[in-house]
């Protein structure tokens, strides 16, 4: 029976990590499980796991926990740290979301666990920091990401140096095919529409800029050791194939399922096996023509910019991150524009003098000044007034 640990048991993915946990329970069994907030939610998570020990971030709610459970209840970073190096658990599944699962996953990698990576930030920030660890404690880094669990699916039994070129694919989320004018006045209900997968709050806004794409190349070139350059996104707008890996010899492997990220993180939580009856199984007949066409750069030039910060290096990825979750921390709060998101990160990444990374605290102290440095371009584009 393996033991597992989720980290953001209370978001979409760790939701649905316990799902398949409870209809796969004679091969799991949950030892730890962390939340920032949401007490009712955990509470009923730790009725049903029987947990051994939980952190709650929010202190306040930390202690209202307390008074309705008798697990241990731990609370702030530290905390989460703690439950996420926890000496029972074999497998730790990071779905925090954003930069605050950076601390959470280093230290479950520290402590020799196998890492089902759903927190892309993590190594969108400091990819070299998190990879380099995993290597020197020997620790498995899984993708539960649905591309790079794709790539990396597609790619087991085959060397890196049959590799040429990954293809990750995009929806174009629920703004496909519109201008920036069109964009100008859409609102967050709007870009939380999302096509096809259901997802949390802020990596769907990250979809509908194509941020999240981005991500996602800077993710898959710390998983699998490629270039900048030979990592392509196409628009895909049925989100049934999630990756194309081409090989050296001209030959591709392509993976396809319906979307629904349970596939990715049983494969996580299961592998090298598969648990049976995971998703629906694909029926090509029914979904008919399967299209493709490069992203618009101009309307969404979000993802432009993370190939820049991925290029550039140092402290500029954790610039861009820290840049984007203000941005859309602000188009959420209804204090700046879709359109002004990627103005945001823009100002404040050349706003920025890079530096190299040389400890945790580099890359603090790059998202604390990109932070700040947002804040003060959303006062200046938005006025801090609800839009």
């Amino acid at each position: 029976m393996k033991r597992i640990t989720i980290l953001g048991s209370t978001g979409s993915i760790g939701r649905s990590a316990l799902e398949v946990v409870s209809k796969h329970s004679d091969g799991f069994k949950v030892v730890g499980l962390t939340a920032k907030g949401s007490v009712d939610v955990l509470l009923r998570q730790i009725r049903e796991f029987k947990p051994e020990a939980v952190a709650v971030y929010d202190r306040t709610a930390a202690k209202e926990l307390r008074k309705h459970t008798r697990v241990p209840v731990f609370d702030g970073e530290d905390g989460v740290c703690r439950v996420a190096s926890h000496e029972s658990s074999d497998f730790v599944l990071s779905a925090i979301v954003g930069f605050a699962g950076l601390l959470p996953t280093l230290s479950a990698i520290r402590a020799g666990k196998t890492v089902g990576l759903a927190n892309k930030e993590s190594l969108v920030v400091a990819g070299e920091m998190v990879m380099g660890e995993a290597r020197k404690k020997k620790v498995r880094i899984l993708p539960v990401d649905s591309e790079h669990s794709a790539v990396f699916q597609c790619l087991e039994g085959r060397g890196a140096s049959a590799l040429k070129r990954i293809i990750l694919t995009a929806s174009g989320g629920p703004f496909l095919g519109k201008g920036r004018r069109e964009l100008a006045d859409v609102s967050p209900e709007d870009a939380l529409k999302h096509p096809n997968w259901s997802m949390g709050r802020k990596i769907t806004v990250d979809s509908a800029t194509l941020m999240n794409k981005g991500f996602e190349v800077m993710e898959a070139h710390h998983l699998f050791g490629i270039g900048p350059g030979s990592i392509d996104v196409l628009i895909h707008p049925q989100s049934i194939l999630h990756c194309i890996v081409e090989f050296t010899d001209g030959s591709s492997i392509a993976h396809l399922s319906v979307p629904d990220m349970k596939a990715p993180i049983a494969y996580a939580l299961s592998y090298p096996e598969r648990l049976n009856g995971v998703i629906p199984r694909l029926d090509l007949s029914k979904v008919g023509t399967l299209t493709f066409k490069p992203p618009d750069l101009e309307g969404f030039p979000c993802l432009s910019y993370a190939y820049e910060a991925l290029k550039e290096g140092g402290t500029v990825p954790a610039v861009l991150n820290a840049a984007n979750e203000t941005a859309v921390e602000a188009f959420l709060a209804g204090e700046a524009g879709f359109n002004d998101i990627p103005a945001i990160i823009k100002e404040t990444m050349d706003s920025h003098v890079k530096s190299g990374i040389d400890g945790i605290e580099s890359v603090k102290e790059a998202d604390r000044w990109a932070r700040k440095k947002a804040g003060e371009v959303i006062r200046r584009i938005g006025g801090g007034k609800k839009r």
